[in-house]
């Protein structure tokens, strides 16, 4: 990833930018979910991280996610399509993964789309396995994959109290 490229916590004035983000890389073909009012919860909520890339001058991707009680789940991530394989959306997913690690989450789960093979792809070279397929998840009209990262051995996931 380019130096000059930092990954930050998004800001509350971002929020129209992601959800339009969201609405045209991630929810394309879909009913729009992911609204600026949305994400603002996102970034206002004590249980989730919402990051972003930015050079100097403009965003240039987002992810958000959640966490729960021994997993975190994420919900979002995009990168502009100009900025695609530049190591954006791994750095994005390295520090949420971290934040999971230093949180003391067992797992992180994702929802992908069953027929985006890039993206698929992408989470499989990050560690991330296919857990189940979801028929019709994506408004009863796309099926997706449960994907799932462990963060911890299931042997220390075992001795928690």
């Amino acid at each position: 990833m380019d130096s000059s490229i930092q990954i930050v916590l998004a800001r509350q004035t971002d929020c129209v930018e992601l959800g339009e983000m969201s609405r045209v890389l991630i929810e394309h073909g879909l009913k729009w979910r992911w609204k600026p009012s949305r994400i603002l919860r996102l970034i206002q909520h004590r249980d989730c991280v919402v990051v972003t890339a930015r050079d100097k001058s403009s965003l240039l991707g987002f992810a958000a996610m959640e966490f729960y009680e021994v997993h975190a789940h994420l919900n979002l991530l995009a990168v502009k399509p100009n900025c695609r394989r530049k190591g954006i959306g791994r750095e994005l997913l390295s520090w949420l993964e971290s934040s999971a690690t230093i949180a003391g989450m067992d797992f992180i789960t994702l929802e992908v789309r069953a027929n985006n093979g890039l993206a698929i792809t992408f989470y499989e070279k990050a560690g991330y396995g296919i857990v189940q397929l979801y028929k019709g998840y994506y408004n009863g009209i796309e099926d997706a994959y449960q994907m799932k990262h462990q963060l911890i051995s299931h042997e220390m996931a075992a001795q928690r109290p």
